[in-house]
């Protein structure tokens, strides 16, 4: 594989998309915004597409990374989307955090026209995209999967085939399961340590060395304690992510009690004008309810 396309060029798209440059191969690119089409193409020297269709004519695979599952349906079908112009045997890949029923849709479809999908949502934000070291949770039919791992190891350290279409969006719903947990404890136990009077910079040095430490701990209490959430994953797009998670929920049985409160404590943080700050900022619900009740 030579040519790909890439569509979608957000906080995480456009740094994937600069990896996969760097590695050689030739990349056309498309994003609704066509000044960031412009600035990427400056910075990596690839090219640019006016429509999904026209970036993905004659590639051996597209990558896509947009927000919702109403983004996919409208970037890959019709006369200007992905789909339309892909040859068969070409594969469809797709980063974006949707639901498995997306996923299972589109591998059909795509199907249908000789070309490969495979659902593979990732983990590790903007930071990990940046610096080409994300995680990424795959389904799919393993011949597909194995013909675009080496173009996603451009920019993932841990890539791995989990199952059939909709198995790579099924795991990273365990994924935010497990962030909002983590991140609800680790806001709790900040905030308790500030209210009990001890040196919570020096409490966190010493617990992240035993059993509670975390990958939100190691990298946000610092942040949290200065009270800085302009950066990471934005509340808005977690309670998006919380939202499909419950919907499964709720068709598989499963019975997430913790995640539907946590998906609410962030409702609260969006009510206070935080949907833009980073989840990390369930700290600053609970010190702001402190101060209510004072």
């Amino acid at each position: 594989m030579s040519r790909v396309a890439f569509i979608g060029l957000g906080v995480m798209g456009y740094h994937m998309a600069g990896h996969l440059a760097r590695a050689g191969y030739a990349v056309t690119v498309f994003n609704r915004t066509r000044a960031r089409a412009l600035q990427w193409s400056a910075q990596f020297g690839g090219g640019g597409a006016a429509a999904p269709a026209q970036a993905t004519a004659g590639a051996d695979a597209a990558f896509r990374c947009v927000g919702d599952d109403d983004s996919v349906r409208a970037m890959v079908r019709g006369p200007d989307g992905a789909l339309a112009a892909m040859r068969a045997g070409a594969v469809l890949v797709d980063h974006t955090t949707a639901s498995a029923e997306l996923a299972r849709e589109l591998a059909a479809i795509a199907r249908e026209t000789g070309v490969g999908f495979v659902d593979a949502p990732v983990s590790g934000g903007e930071a990990g995209a940046r610096q080409g070291v994300l995680t990424v949770m795959a389904g799919g039919e393993e011949t597909d999967f194995t013909r675009v791992e080496p173009l996603i190891r451009s920019y993932a350290r841990a890539a791995r085939l989990l199952g059939p279409a909709g198995a790579g969006q099924l795991c990273k719903m365990v994924n935010q399961i497990c962030i909002a947990g983590v991140m609800a404890g680790l806001a709790e136990a900040l905030h308790f340590a500030r209210r009990a009077g001890l040196d919570a910079e020096a409490v966190i040095d010493v617990i992240s060395q035993g059993a509670a430490q975390s990958w939100q701990m190691e990298h946000r209490h610092r942040t949290m304690l200065a009270g800085e959430y302009e950066h990471g994953f934005a509340v808005d797009w977690m309670r998006k992510d919380l939202g499909i998670v419950l919907n499964e929920a709720r068709r598989n049985r499963a019975t997430l009690p913790a995640t539907a409160l946590v998906d609410q404590f962030y409702a609260d943080v969006q009510a206070m004008g935080g949907g833009r700050w980073d989840t990390s900022s369930l700290l600053a619900r609970l010190e702001r309810t402190t101060e209510d009740k004072a």
